[in-house]
């Protein structure tokens, strides 16, 4: 496998880990019982990236460093097309105290 299939494994098992853990929250908050919801996902969504990272890392440690890239780049992305659906509403000021 050479190295830019390493970077774009690591960049789909990210997009997956990432984009299943943002609809485990938008479904998981609505349902009758979250806890479940979230431990299934995590569980799912582990298996996942684990063994992907095995199949593709194999005993190369470069190949280990350019999935565990895509995967973080994968989060980065992930978490801007989040935030910019969510609109401003979802994100409030952290700069509001509502401590007396």
């Amino acid at each position: 496998m050479n190295d830019f299939l390493a970077l774009a494994a690591g960049m789909l098992l990210g997009a997956m880990f990432f984009g299943g853990l943002w609809w485990t929250v938008r479904q998981g908050l609505s349902s009758k019982w979250p806890a479940l919801w979230f431990f299934c996902s995590l569980m799912i969504r582990m298996s996942i990236a684990l063994l992907g990272f095995f199949a593709v890392g194999g005993g190369d440690w470069a190949r280990w460093l350019l999935c565990l890239v895509g995967f973080v780049l994968s989060r980065l992305a992930v978490g801007f097309l989040a935030r910019s659906s969510e609109g401003d509403a979802a994100y409030p000021s952290r700069g509001a105290s509502h401590a007396p």
